[in-house]
């Protein structure tokens, strides 16, 4: 098993949900987060001066799948998310060591 973590601009992955809702993913979550990458030096560019020296609001889908559909999922994020600008974000592939369930913590049962 691997997990996908896909970091995207924010108007942009609602469409990268949508293009995964039938894709063979194990489990998925997603979250606002801020970051940069190479274009720190170019901030003030593009958005809103409240960003000129900050961090640029991204959003984060983190999805794990079995590791003969990694490339089918990279693919379909790929197609949504890439618009060929800086900033686009990036896609991370990593290995999944160990996946446990929740634990009921009053019995010790594992789901």
């Amino acid at each position: 098993m691997k997990q996908v973590v896909a970091i995207v601009k924010p108007y942009l992955a609602e469409k990268v949900l949508e293009s995964l809702k039938r894709a063979p993913v194990e489990a998925l979550s997603v979250g606002e987060v801020k970051g940069y990458g190479r274009q720190k030096s170019y901030l003030s560019e593009y958005g809103p001066s409240e960003y000129s020296l900050a961090f640029l609001p991204k959003v984060e889908i983190s999805l794990w799948v079995d590791d003969a559909r990694v490339e089918e999922i990279v693919r379909k994020v790929v197609e949504v998310a890439r618009t060929g600008r800086m900033g686009d974000g990036k896609i991370f592939v990593l290995p999944v060591i160990r996946a446990l369930g929740t634990i009921d913590i009053a019995t010790g049962d594992r789901s």
